[in-house]
């Protein structure tokens, strides 16, 4: 074992509503991580990082600071480990002079970071984050939080809110629009099923996603470009990303679920997920997506070149090669870090938006024994 312990950092990605209460963001990372390392002779604390949810990416960067300098122990090496937009706050954070506002003391950690794993992050944005731009927006990212915490945790869900939700859907793909008062009904439909405590814990959730929505269009095309015109990565860092893409949905996957209604309207949400979250076809790609060293890449990991339209239900494909490509994995973007149906294994994991791409327990345990090896090596 070595004799300074090594600190991994975990960070969550946008809207990082899974760390409500007993709903853990990395339980399974955590869970399988630590045993990996110590079976490579590395002595590793492995942190959460507790971020603002739609923060700027500013903000967020320099939250990861605070986090590194208030848990840090014994001067080792550092290594960040960020999923979807957590791969930004940690290249920011890493960035030579990057002006985030945090003290001198907090930026110096920067220079014991010895490794960056960006887990499906877009790089070079997503577009579905236009689509919570707006008063529309943020309603249905609200009741998208609301309707997966209600499922995950109880697996129930009114029918009166069940059918509210698609028609939603339904509405917003038309040029009808939804009135405020379908919102509002929905709502007070799931919020039904909480107990006050729960209430209590999401008002507070929900009054930070208030204080700032930065993030969501900084994580258009438009607003990562202007943020790659400030990253710069510190030669001494070793980079590695993981790579994902979903299966595009049929009526096979729906048929799957049966009569589970709950994991029905789940599933509808994932299909209005995917069909936003990928670049628009015939449309040009961001500068630096479409390199002919990537595409060539992803075609030998996929076996074809992911078209433009790929995606994981929230991220293009084509947005998250950065670094070294460690792993690509046919899955959607929550199932890598351990959501995903597998009910046998203790703890269970749950899959929080069913989306058929049937990714399992072994895959799981591919993908993440590739990010140690990659730390440990």
């Amino acid at each position: 074992m070595s004799t300074t312990p090594h600190q991994v950092y975990l960070i969550p990605g946008f809207f990082g509503f899974a760390n409500l209460g007993t709903l853990r963001y990395f339980t399974h990372v955590r869970e399988f991580l630590g045993p990996l390392f110590v079976q490579r002779g590395l002595e590793v604390i492995v942190h959460d990082v507790p971020t603002r949810p739609t923060a700027s990416i500013i903000e967020r960067a320099r939250r990861l600071g605070e986090i590194i300098a208030e848990c840090d122990a014994g001067g080792g090496p550092i290594h960040l480990i960020g999923h979807s937009t957590g791969g930004l706050d940690a290249r920011l954070f890493t960035t030579p002079d990057a002006d985030i506002g945090a003290p001198a003391e907090v930026q110096a950690l920067a220079s014991r970071v010895r490794s960056i794993v960006t887990i499906a992050t877009p790089h070079f944005g997503a577009p579905l984050a236009a689509s919570f731009v707006g008063f529309a927006g943020d309603k249905v990212l609200r009741l998208l939080s609301l309707a997966t915490v209600d499922l995950v945790r109880n697996r129930r869900m009114s029918f009166a809110a069940m059918q509210g939700f698609v028609r939603v859907l339904n509405r917003l793909d038309s040029a009808a629009g939804v009135a405020e008062g379908l919102f509002d009904q929905i709502e007070a439909e799931l919020l039904d099923d909480f107990s006050s405590e729960r209430r209590a814990a999401l008002a507070a959730f929900f009054d930070d996603v208030g204080r700032d929505r930065s993030l969501i269009r900084q994580l258009t095309p438009e607003g990562t470009e202007l943020l790659r015109s400030m990253l710069r990565d510190r030669p001494d860092i070793r980079r590695a990303s993981v790579v994902t893409r979903g299966r595009r949905p049929g009526l096979w996957d729906a048929a799957e679920l049966g009569l589970d209604a709950p994991g029905q309207v789940l599933h509808a949400v994932y299909r209005w997920l995917e069909r936003r979250a990928g670049f628009e076809p015939g449309e040009p790609l961001p500068r630096g997506a479409d390199g002919p060293e990537t595409g060539a890449l992803l075609a030998r990991l996929f076996g074809e070149l992911p078209p433009p339209t790929a995606n994981d239900g929230i991220v293009p494909t084509r947005s998250q090669p950065w670094g070294e490509v460690i792993h690509a994995a046919w899955a959607d973007h929550l199932d890598v870090i351990g959501h995903f149906r597998g009910p046998s294994h203790d703890p269970p994991h749950v899959d929080w938006l069913p989306s058929g791409s049937r990714f399992t327990r072994q895959g799981f345990e591919s993908l993440w024994t590739d990010v140690a090896d990659f730390i440990a090596a």
